[in-house]
């Protein structure tokens, strides 16, 4: 069994934003809640987006890679920046996440096929994923153990603060504009986050060269009428061989001058630090972590638990993990080093994480279904009633952080769960007016409410109980924790609701049996249907309390009455 990798030295937050440490994490807050926006505003934007790149809208199937892909590259290399952000320090890796994030928006907004959106949206998610674990390390690298949580706290209510906006911005922007407008202004907002973190450093020669690689890759791919159409400024667009707007020669000039982005963005990295980071046991965990996510998140949860070749990629997954496990005890620098989580907070927070994942997802994914079922209206109008819910996760966020200073963590987080638990329950009875009572406002300020009380004091108890050099890395582990928890949540409470449904739906009569008139235009069995439907959201809510209460109950064992353990 190998011990820990050798220490690295405590990673500095680097220079930027005029100086001051501070400074640098409201960029970086702004910049977390900047990417969440952007996952919930692809939500609305998805109809347009399969229309703008040759979809109809019975292919719904065929455009899951726009939501996989994305959460493909935020979950499955996260680990990996964690690590990075451990060793080349925050500031670096919050630069290149942005810039990262913006080059995925330009290919999303320039895209011109599916596979194109889908790899923007890949490299969005690993931009957007890596912000998160590197903002909240450079909390832990301001404030002491004890004084964590409200930092903590904040940095949570101004990520979900960006889950409330987005569906906001995305319904404003679609309503002025084309889908792709979203992105390019991910794009312009990105780039300007970045240059903000970098501060008055002045701009590298890898700066202008990125500039270049980026105006050429968006005439590449967006291809003007203007120049492509003409004579002589034309002649860069004309494919080599087929269709292809990549083999151009302008393509063939923007892959140059990427590769020379990257070979000299690389000459200014410490690769003598990088080799503290274990390649090996990151890819073997990306390969793990990606065979769950693409065996739930590809599948169709109306249908079916997991996706066709579900079975299969869990297996591989399985392999993958075991292969990672044994590497871990043989490598002097295990990117999970042994003894890493052994504290029971530690592993704690991951098992919390991960049920608390499970139980969110069915308010983000449900109370919306929910709406729809019963009052009917389109996708804005969901939206705007799960913003009822969302709108008190962000203050949720920041009184569990207050709170982190006064009463133990496991307390913090088992009352704010209860609370969710408690208030799911009561969803579970909504009848079809429900929506339009005050009580149901009640509810769901509630449960959004319990769900954020408990972000910040499982952040808290992760980052106390794990020494400070692999604070970016269980950074990640947390965030990762809960989103597997998500997709695993989703698909296995939507089977058992579905399960509820076809029960109740096998014992509706036919509409000839009830509309013998009128079989056609049968109210009655459009009305049992519904019922049917409700009832499985019932189900839903219900199977999302128990989870929200088990969180409940095993961050009292697991975490219990500490507030901090090390630095």
């Amino acid at each position: 069994m190998s011990g820990r990798p050798e220490p690295v030295p405590r990673p500095s937050t680097g220079t930027g934003a005029a100086g001051h440490p501070r400074a640098r994490l409201t960029l970086a807050s702004i910049a977390v809640a900047f990417a969440a926006a952007d996952t919930y505003v692809v939500v609305l934007a998805l109809p347009d987006m399969m229309a703008g790149v040759g979809l109809s809208a019975d292919q719904l199937q065929r455009a899951a890679p726009i939501v996989s892909g994305f959460l493909l590259g935020y979950i499955a290399v996260l680990p990996l920046i964690g690590r990075i952000t451990d060793v080349v320090g925050r500031t670096p890796v919050l630069v290149g996440a942005l810039l990262l994030f913006a080059v995925g928006s330009l290919i999303t907004a320039a895209a011109y096929d599916l596979s194109l959106v889908v790899t923007g949206r890949f490299l969005q998610g690993i931009g957007g994923g890596g912000l998160v674990p590197a903002t909240l390390a450079l909390v832990a690298d301001l404030w002491p153990p004890d004084r964590r949580g409200l930092p903590l706290g904040v940095v949570g209510a101004v990520q979900e603060l960006g889950s409330v906006l987005g569906p906001l911005l995305g319904a404003a922007v679609l309503a002025v504009a084309d889908w792709r407008w979203i992105f390019w202004l991910n794009l312009i907002v990105a780039v300007v986050l970045a240059i903000l973190l970098r501060g008055r450093q002045r701009p590298p020669v890898s700066a202008a060269v990125g500039l270049l690689a980026c105006i050429a890759l968006g005439l590449t791919l967006t291809a003007p009428e203007r120049l492509a159409t003409g004579v002589t400024l034309g002649l860069p667009f004309v494919p080599f061989t087929g269709d292809s707007r990549l083999l151009t020669p302008i393509g063939l000039i923007t892959a140059l001058l990427l590769l020379a982005w990257l070979a000299l963005l690389l000459r200014k990295t410490n690769l003598r630090a990088l080799t503290q980071i274990d390649l090996t046991g990151a890819l073997l965990l990306a390969l793990a972590l990606a065979g769950v996510v693409l065996a739930f998140a590809t599948a169709d949860p109306e249908r079916e638990v997991l996706s066709p070749a579900g079975p299969w990629l869990l297996v591989g997954a399985a392999v993958f993990a075991v292969a990672f496990a044994l590497w871990q005890r043989r490598t002097p620098r295990a990117i999970v080093p042994v003894g890493l989580l052994r504290d029971k907070a530690a592993w704690g927070s991951l098992v919390v994480s991960f049920l608390v994942g499970a139980a969110l997802i069915a308010a983000l994914v449900d109370i919306p279904v929910f709406a729809r079922t019963t009052q009917g209206g389109g996708q804005l109008a969901a939206a705007l009633v799960l913003l009822r819910f969302l709108v008190a996760l962000p203050i949720g966020a920041v009184v569990g952080g207050w709170l982190t200073r006064r009463y133990g963590l496991g307390l913090i987080t088992a009352a704010g769960l209860a609370l969710a638990g408690a208030m799911f329950a009561l969803m579970a009875f909504w009848d079809r007016d429900a929506l339009d009572t005050a009580p149901a406002t009640l509810v769901l300020l509630g449960c959004g409410f319990g769900f954020g009380l408990a972000l910040s004091p499982v952040n808290t108890a992760m980052l106390g109980a794990t020494p400070h050099d692999s604070h970016g890395l269980v950074s990640a582990l947390v965030v990762v924790a809960r989103m597997v928890g998500m997709l695993v949540g989703v698909s296995a409470l939507t089977a058992i609701g579905l399960r509820r449904y076809y029960a109740l739906a096998e014992d509706v009569p036919s509409p000839n049996e009830l509309c013998p008139a009128s079989p056609g235009t049968c109210r009655p069995f459009v009305d049992a249907l519904r019922e049917a439907a409700i009832s499985q959201l019932h189900t839903i809510f219900a199977g999302a309390a128990v989870c929200a209460f088990a969180a409940a109950v095993l961050a009292v064992v697991l975490l219990g009455r500490r507030r901090a353990v090390r630095g």
